[in-house]
């Protein structure tokens, strides 16, 4: 990846003496970065009115309900984009972003 940005870390399977055992080891090039600017993702309002990112739940009212918002994850803020207005929330949780875009609106067939 050439932007060498940190998605996500893993547990070294392997114990210090099993390190030692291996052959042809060589450094690791520069260590990843973790993102410093805002996740963007976009999630569909429920019909009550309610969108969750990161594990936290936002309540935007039922006149939003089925629409599409953008969203912007930051460390310690949620900004909502809405046709109208922006909202800014406080985060609450410290669980990362799983998904990125929102659901495909659903129209039932007749």
């Amino acid at each position: 990846m050439p932007t060498r940005e940190l998605l996500r870390t893993r547990p070294n399977p392997f114990t210090a003496d099993q390190v030692r055992t291996l052959r042809g080891l060589r450094r690791a090039g520069p260590p990843p970065r973790p993102r410093t600017e805002p996740i963007t993702v976009q999630r569909r309002v429920s019909n009550t009115g309610v969108v969750m990112v990161a594990g936290q739940k936002i309540a935007l009212g039922r006149l939003h309900a089925g629409r599409v918002v953008t969203i912007h994850v930051a460390d310690t803020t949620l900004t909502i984009e809405l046709d109208d207005d922006t909202r800014i929330v406080r985060r609450t949780t410290t669980q990362p972003v799983r998904s990125i875009k929102a659901h495909r609106p659903r129209k039932a067939t007749p």
